[in-house]
Order: C-alpha cells, then sequence, then structure tokens
C-alpha cells in the first residue's frame, strides 16, 4: 500500500435503503483507521441533497453533523469526501444550472474534504455526446476546487449488460472519450465485469484502463447488500476472490458496504489484508461486534451468506431472530432486524 496515501482503500456508502447513523459513521473512522484502511466516502443514495434535490442546501442539522463527522474522520487519519450525484444534470447544462451547481459546489467545497465524488450511475444514458457533456461539469468542478481530489462515476461503470437494459444504449466510444474529456489526475470509478461482482481479475480491469487511458478505482461492490436478491442476504465472508495482481491497474479500491455497517466489517477485513494491511483479526472484531455475537455470527454466517432469507425459511429466521435480539449491541441487532425483514429493498435499486 501507498504510504504517501494516494492509493485509497476504505468504504465508499453508496448503497440504497436504510442509511447508516452519523454515530455509526464517526465509530467507522476508528474501524477503518485499526484495519489499516485510509478512506471514507459519504454518498449515500437515501440523501436526496446529493441526488434528486441536489440544488439545495444540506438543512442545518445534516451540515452540522457532516463537519463533526469530517473532523472525525480527519484525526482518524483518513482521506474522506462526499459524493455528489447531479441528478440528470447533463441532459441540460445550460447557464443557469451551471450556476445552480457552482453554489452546491461552494456548499461542498466549505467543508475542506480532500475528496469529491462526482456520481453519474444509475441516470439515462442513451445522449450522444454524454461523455463530453459529462466532461464539461467535471473540468467546471475542477475549476470551482483545484485542490480536491476529484473522482467521478461513469453512467457506465461496468462492461455489465444489465446497465444499457436499465438506462439506455451506451453512446459508441464513450468510455475512450471520457477518459480524453477527464483530467489525467481524476479518478474513474469501475465494478468490474458485473456491477457485483463475484470476482475481479486482473486482465478485466486491464481491459477497461486500456480503454479509458488511466488507472480505475475500484468502486468494489462486495459486501453490498440492497438490491432485490442480495438484500436477502448478509455477506459475512471476508473480501475474496481479488487478484493481487490488480494493483498496477488501480489508483484506489474502495468497498461498497451492506445496510448492516457492522457486519459489514469481517468482510472490510479481506478488503485489508488484500493490501498488507493489518485488517480486523477474531479479537477485533469480537471486541467491536461482542464476543458473543461474533461467535454465533461465525457459526450462522455461511447459512446467512450461501441460503439467505428465503432458503432459512420463516420458521428458522423467526427463531433466530429471537436469538440475536437477546444478544446486547448494534450487531446483534442488525442481524435480528434483517431475520425480521426490516432492511426491505428498496425498489430505486435497479442493479443487483
Amino acid at each position: 500500500m501507498d504510504s504517501s496515501g494516494d492509493f485509497l482503500t476504505g468504504v465508499i456508502e453508496g448503497f440504497y435503503g436504510r442509511p447508516w447513523s452519523f454515530a455509526t459513521r464517526a465509530a467507522y473512522a476508528g474501524y477503518l483507521a485499526r484495519a489499516g484502511l485510509n478512506t471514507y466516502l459519504y454518498c449515500p443514495k437515501a440523501d436526496p441533497y446529493l441526488r434528486r434535490r441536489w440544488r439545495e442546501p444540506w438543512p442545518d442539522e445534516t451540515r452540522e453533523q457532516m463537519c463533526a463527522l469530517g473532523t472525525t474522520l480527519a484525526a482518524a487519519g483518513l482521506q474522506w469526501g462526499v459524493g455528489l450525484s447531479p441528478f440528470e444534470l447533463y441532459l441540460d447544462y445550460g447557464p443557469r444550472e451551471r450556476d445552480a451547481l457552482q453554489r452546491k459546489i461552494e456548499e461542498l467545497g466549505s467543508l475542506e474534504a480532500p475528496l469529491l465524488a462526482v456520481l453519474f450511475d444509475d441516470m439515462p444514458g442513451d445522449v450522444a455526446d454524454l461523455a463530453r457533456r459529462q466532461g464539461d461539469i467535471v473540468a467546471d468542478i475542477r475549476h470551482w476546487l483545484p485542490h480536491t481530489r476529484l473522482l467521478v462515476c461513469p453512467t457506465y461503470y461496468s462492461f455489465d449488460p444489465v446497465l444499457e437494459r436499465h438506462f439506455g444504449s451506451m453512446p459508441r466510444g464513450y468510455w475512450q472519450e471520457l477518459g480524453r474529456s477527464l483530467p489525467a489526475e481524476v479518478d474513474i470509478f469501475w465494478t468490474g465485469n458485473e456491477v457485483c461482482a463475484a470476482s475481479i481479475r486482473s486482465n478485466d480491469v486491464g481491459r477497461i484502463a486500456g480503454l479509458l487511458g488511466r488507472s480505475v478505482m475500484l468502486w468494489d461492490n462486495y459486501p453490498v447488500n440492497d438490491g432485490a436478491v442480495r438484500s436477502r442476504f448478509l455477506y459475512t465472508r471476508p473480501l475474496e476472490a481479488r487478484d493481487p495482481a490488480l494493483r498496477p491497474y488501480l489508483s484506489g479500491h474502495l468497498c461498497n458496504p451492506m445496510n448492516q455497517a457492522l457486519l459489514s466489517l469481517p468482510a472490510l477485513a479481506g478488503l485489508a489484508t488484500l493490501y498488507d494491511a493489518p485488517g480486523l483479526d477474531d479479537d477485533v472484531l469480537g471486541q467491536i461486534l461482542g464476543e458473543d455475537v461474533w461467535q454465533r455470527l461465525r457459526q450462522d454466517g455461511p447459512a446467512f451468506q450461501e441460503q439467505g432469507l428465503d432458503g432459512l425459511g420463516p420458521q428458522r429466521c423467526a427463531k433466530l431472530a429471537d436469538i440475536y435480539a437477546g444478544m446486547a449491541g448494534q450487531a446483534a441487532a442488525e442481524v435480528a432486524g434483517w431475520l425480521r425483514g426490516e432492511y426491505r429493498f428498496d425498489s430505486a435499486c435497479l442493479t443487483d
């Protein structure tokens, strides 16, 4: 891992559905630092002021919470930032829209976060000059925030055909043109050959790096579980099937966690060890999750990940939910809530 911190490793909170609390996000500063990870990006789809209502400023309470979170993350030595999804802005980027974007960027810039993600994912993309339009938007943001590291998520962020089924046909030469349109120092996100890739190999990433003309920032959709299918499972196995030979093609590797924050930590431990960081061993996970919860989760975890709610069946789910509800702490509550169906699928999430 780069000691300079230029190579980003950590969490991108970019899922649909129930968001984490600010107390949980603040606690993550310590968890990530202890694991040897260095990055936290705040991009929950549930924050309307970063997506559908991006033109509006955050409420005062949210802004105060973001400032406090930034202070906590920075004190832990983490790179941090937010992700702005200026919904469908590229369809009509005239003077009025440009002024609205500048006001939003000034608001986000006042946080003095070292990172800003500009996210064009999960929006219509069948626009002939899509890459140029998005490049113009990013160029303006680069001008307004010259010292902030920018990360961009393309509309087509994987080779997965599901994206074109949901968001329209990708313009010819989109990736090549986007690579030419964005400044060389801007990071571009990529999820692998699939939106939720079971494995990611160096050849997979080398192909897109060649098309974009730069290393990519891996947005790894493991252990995220916000889709119609994936919400029926808990992914507590450490991140696996990621080729160590990926490193030369990457500018960083960030994982999109589950709606269940503490239950995501075992998976994130695998991200840390992939890059020779300390990770979180069983003793540390026991301290964080609760010794009894972690011991029980090690027993039940394979069934949660491989059988899911449907495979377990209603009776077993109810019995297990009662067991976990009798244990103390947030991690136990997350398991019990999942078993009881409290983390329902958000229909806005179209890509599983």
